[in-house]
């Protein structure tokens, strides 16, 4: 079935506005609140988000610019990144935001959902790395909410992140010096509306099962498995639950069991 880029936009654009609501009311102090990532204020996580998507652009519009851009800077330094724009205010950072997710919206709205993208991880393509931009959203936009204490409303758009989070883990074990298992692991989530999404074969042994959101905070590793009401069974299951990490780059340190902000 043909990926419909224009659902993928809508989908984020609902996404942007969920974290938009967080944002526009802060003011100077709120946006230089720390967040659980160490180091990382409000204005860290958005300015990522904005740095990655004009990336995202660029990696689609300017292909051969974007991966020569790429090959000079080596190694990406998310932390690096963020400091070279904690001189910008919380009302610069917002506009900043603002523009360059309207752009991506309007650009990947009209691209080939099959064109393949040079990317920091694997290369991808263009309806991955949209969806990567709506995960990458809403992870971004827990550390927000847990900086402002606030309980986020969980969507059906979690199964974004949740397909994101199986499909790398391969990555997840590669990225951990590991090999990757030949193991097929089950999949059942409980989505926010009450429907249940199920990847990999019914009869296989390793499982895990339980929230769809539970599962997208640890794919995200934004919470600890233990802190979760996931279900999990069999070695290469819980193998991977330990190191599941459903975007591109190093692996990070995660959250702390019983610490969920």
């Amino acid at each position: 079935m043909a990926v419909d880029m224009w659902r993928l936009a809508d989908d984020l654009a609902a996404e942007t506005a969920d974290l938009r609501v967080l944002l526009a009311p802060l003011d100077e102090p709120g946006w230089r609140r720390a967040t659980p990532a160490p180091g990382w204020t409000v204005l860290d996580q958005v300015t990522h988000l904005a740095h990655f998507d004009e990336a995202t652009i660029r990696a689609a519009t300017k292909p051969d610019a974007f991966r020569a851009d790429l090959e000079r800077a080596g190694t990406v330094d998310p932390d690096a990144i963020a400091a070279s724009y904690r001189s910008r205010t919380g009302a610069e950072v917002l506009a900043w935001f603002d523009d360059t997710r309207a752009r991506l919206i309007a650009v990947f709205g009209e691209v080939d959902p099959g064109l393949r993208l040079t990317w920091y991880g694997p290369a991808m393509s263009a309806a991955s790395a949209l969806t990567a931009r709506i995960m990458e959203t809403w992870a971004h936009g827990q550390d927000v909410a847990d900086a402002l204490d606030v309980q986020r409303i969980p969507t059906d758009r979690l199964r974004h992140v949740a397909h994101l989070g199986i499909a790398a883990q391969p990555y997840s074990f590669a990225v951990n010096g590991r090999s990757a298992p030949t193991t097929p692991v089950r999949v059942e989530l409980t989505a926010p509306s009450g429907a249940v999404w199920t990847w990999g074969p019914d009869d296989a042994e390793d499982r895990v099962a339980g929230p769809a959101e539970d599962f997208c905070l640890v794919v995200t590793r934004r919470r600890h498995r233990d802190d979760t009401a996931l279900q999990i069974s069999g070695p290469v299951a819980q193998e991977w639950m330990t190191i599941a990490q459903a975007y591109a780059g190093p692996p990070g340190p995660g959250r702390e069991p019983n610490r969920t902000r």
